[in-house]
């Protein structure tokens, strides 16, 4: 099983750079988007279907925010839209695929960089995720949970370290939020292949140089919970794919077949 997680930051700006030519390439099985600012009539579709992609779009309420998508080449048991977090719901945060014994879940963590009125819901929003993921590995033990997290876990995980110390997003209570996440029985796969430092996924917008000069963060991650730590197989960052200010991020893992 091939994962992709991808923020493209708008699902038509990604279009109108060429994403659909990238599905082409066959990626992966199962493309996980986030922040698609857009409904399924907003998109045509057909485009996903006509390369054997399942799709599954849970959107905002508010026109043009947030949501996210599933786009899969195996056809889920069941998809459950939102996690019953109502404020979370509204925004189109999370969307949930089950594969036999496997639950995918793509999220799109809150950002905090608007105001201390949004931080202060990211704070609440991963209180309340951790709790609700808690509850539910009682019955799912091997969950997948993807998507852009809005945090750079440790200092390799950002080109700036000392000068983002107090960046929302590189926030010592976000980093230790992301500590407790892992001791509690998550796994960082894509740690589990790379300890190089410099592999972001995620450049500002507001300097073009950025990009090119690598400054960048890693926000977005596909984790496993430590059931499936012997299942995996590869995991990668694509900083060559570029529809977004972020990039693609990738695990493989053992899984059903097609």
């Amino acid at each position: 099983m091939r994962i992709i997680s991808y923020n493209v930051n708008g699902i038509r700006s990604a279009i109108k750079k060429g994403f659909i030519d990238w599905l082409k390439t066959d990626p992966a099985d199962i493309i996980c988007i986030q922040e698609t600012k857009a409904e399924r009539d907003n998109v045509d579709h057909r485009s996903f279907t006509e390369l054997g992609f399942h799709d599954y779009w849970f959107s905002a309420r508010k026109k043009g925010y947030s949501g996210v998508a599933v786009f899969s080449k195996f056809k889920p048991d069941n998809v459950t839209y939102g996690n019953g977090h109502g404020p979370s719901d509204e925004e189109g945060r999370v969307i949930q695929l089950d594969f036999g014994e496997l639950r995918l879940i793509n999220a799109y963590f809150p950002s905090g960089t608007s105001g201390s009125e949004r931080q202060d819901f990211k704070f609440l929003w991963l209180n309340e995720l951790q709790t609700w993921l808690e509850t539910m590995r009682k019955n799912h033990p091997k969950l997948i949970l993807c998507g852009d997290y809005n945090i750079a876990h440790r200092e390799i995980d950002i080109h700036d370290p000392k000068g983002n110390k107090q960046s929302s997003g590189f926030l010592p209570e976000e980093r230790a939020w992301m500590d407790r996440f892992y001791e509690s029985g998550w796994v960082d796969a894509f740690r589990e292949f790379h300890s190089e430092p410099h592999r972001y996924s995620w450049w500002s917008q507001r300097f073009p140089s950025v990009r090119l000069q690598n400054k960048g963060w890693r926000i977005d991650y596909i984790n496993v919970t430590s059931p499936l730590k012997q299942d995996l197989l590869d995991a990668e960052i694509f900083p060559e794919v570029k529809h977004s200010d972020h990039c693609p991020v990738y695990l493989e893992l053992k899984g059903p077949t097609k």
